[in-house]
């Protein structure tokens, strides 16, 4: 499976309706300070747009491990890979210099909305059974 990141997007909002340069400090602090604060900002931005066509990706994988686990009926949870994921990410959050705590709870919030995801698979594949 191939990721379709496009570091262009938020350049190129699809919608049309995100201006970059839009900020309430704008006419109150001097042009090269502003100038300095976009170019960070877009870069800010790139990451973003980044970010969110990875969790696609990722969920589009999580969903094939849910339709998975339910045509074999595993649960949904799987407490000692998320476990061990957590970990893992704790380790890698200090090697980055991000905070631990941070990631673990990121981490956290993507694996309840995987097994929610997982659940629902799950209950919608029982129903078909049927």
């Amino acid at each position: 499976m191939s990721s379709q990141i496009n570091p262009q997007a938020a350049d190129t909002d699809r919608q049309g309706d995100y201006d970059p340069k839009t900020s309430s400090l704008s006419g109150t602090v001097r042009d090269e300070v502003m100038d300095e604060l976009l170019s960070i900002r877009g870069s800010i931005d790139n990451f973003d747009a980044q970010l969110v066509y990875l969790l696609a990706e990722r969920f589009k994988a999580t969903q094939r491990v849910g339709h998975l686990k339910a045509v074999h009926q595993l649960p949904a949870s799987d407490p000692g890979r998320e476990k061990a994921q957590i970990e893992r990410l704790r380790r890698l959050a200090q090697e980055a210099h991000l905070d631990p705590e941070f990631a673990e709870k990121f981490m956290n919030f993507i694996i309840s909305e995987v097994i929610r995801h997982h659940q629902t698979i799950s209950a919608s594949h029982a129903e078909n059974e049927n």
